[in-house]
């Protein structure tokens, strides 16, 4: 029989795929690249270098911010840095429309983190942990600025999740 501890961090379901395929860009584009310089005659050693370079950097740009939640706590983990709030101290919300939407989350320690709010529609487990951390900031009245925002997202992940379930019970 198993023993069940503590559940482990929720994590991004898609992180693993958008992974791979930056990955796979890369590898493809360091391909090309040293193939048709070789094919020019003009491959030399320097050249090779800066292929896998800029092959290198190209991985770097695409590849996605890993994002996890447990209690408390929301991180994001870039190629570079960690940020992590904790969401039951949370202070502001704020989120940035335009062409690249993103969630700010400021907690009480002088944290911040930013976050795309797609990742929290897509992964319901991540969406829960927040949720539960805003509830707490609420309760202990650090959340002044932000609540709206994030009521306004949270009904977003909960029309999708319900346009969700019709489609796969085939009612719509």
């Amino acid at each position: 029989m198993r023993r069940s501890g503590p559940p482990g961090p929720a994590g991004d379901r898609h992180w693993r795929g958008s992974a791979r395929f930056a990955l796979t860009c890369a590898l493809v584009f360091c391909t090309l690249s040293l193939l048709v310089d070789w094919d020019a005659g003009s491959l030399s050693p320097p050249r090779a270098l800066l292929w896998v370079a800029l092959s290198a950097a190209l991985c770097a740009v695409l590849l996605p911010q890993r994002v996890s939640a447990g209690p408390g706590r929301l991180a994001v983990r870039t190629p570079w840095r960690r940020h992590l709030v904790h969401t039951d101290a949370l202070v502001c919300v704020r989120q940035y429309d335009g062409v690249s939407s993103h969630l700010v989350l400021r907690d009480v320690h002088g944290h911040r983190l930013e976050l795309d709010p797609r990742v929290l529609v897509a992964n319901p487990l991540l969406w829960h942990e927040l949720d539960t951390g805003v509830r707490r900031s609420l309760e202990r009245g650090t959340l002044r600025r932000g609540a709206e925002v994030l009521h306004r997202l949270g009904h977003r992940i909960d029309d999708e999740t319900a346009r969700a379930v019709l489609r796969a019970s085939g009612l719509s």
